[in-house]
């Protein structure tokens, strides 16, 4: 299986739910803006990253975890890479997240402030604090997303 999480630019909730996901990050606390930078591609993406899938890692299942910018396309980018996927043959093996409806103003002011703004000293620290307030929307969503991985890998080793 493919998970692939995806917002608006990439940057910010796709890659804190991916990086969730894989259990980079702690799950029982809020993490600190110090290891939310850490992260891969966290607050780091350029107008050049629009569309290209980032590939984050493994997770205990064996599934490939993925993050994505793809700015307005919304659910459509879901509907997008499922149909790609069914043409090839791979229905069931890509999971395509839209990260956005767990997004919260702060993140969304501090993300723009940040990247497309270049503001990075005004923007990081908004950003920040929004991310921390919809850290628990995101974990609930990768929690959801990462039962679903495992009882697809799970259905395919009964076959």
């Amino acid at each position: 299986m493919k998970v692939v999480y995806h917002c608006y630019g990439g940057s910010h909730s796709s890659v804190l739910a991916a990086a969730l996901h894989l259990r980079l990050l702690p799950r029982h606390r809020l993490p600190t803006l110090e290891e939310m930078m850490a992260l891969p591609y966290f607050d780091k993406t350029t107008d050049d990253d629009f569309g290209a899938i980032k590939f984050m890692g493994v997770d205990e299942y064996g599934n490939e975890v993925y993050c994505l910018g793809k700015k307005s396309l919304g659910d459509r980018y879901s509907n997008l890479l499922t149909g790609i996927a069914r043409i090839l043959g791979k229905e069931g093996e890509v999971m395509a997240v839209n990260t956005m409806n767990r997004v919260n103003w702060f993140m969304k002011l501090g993300g723009y402030t940040s990247r497309r703004m270049g503001l990075v000293a005004l923007g990081r620290p908004v950003l920040g604090r929004g991310t921390r307030q919809a850290f628990f929307d995101l974990l609930n969503l990768v929690e959801i997303t990462h039962l679903k991985s495992m009882q697809s890998v799970q259905q395919k080793g009964c076959h």
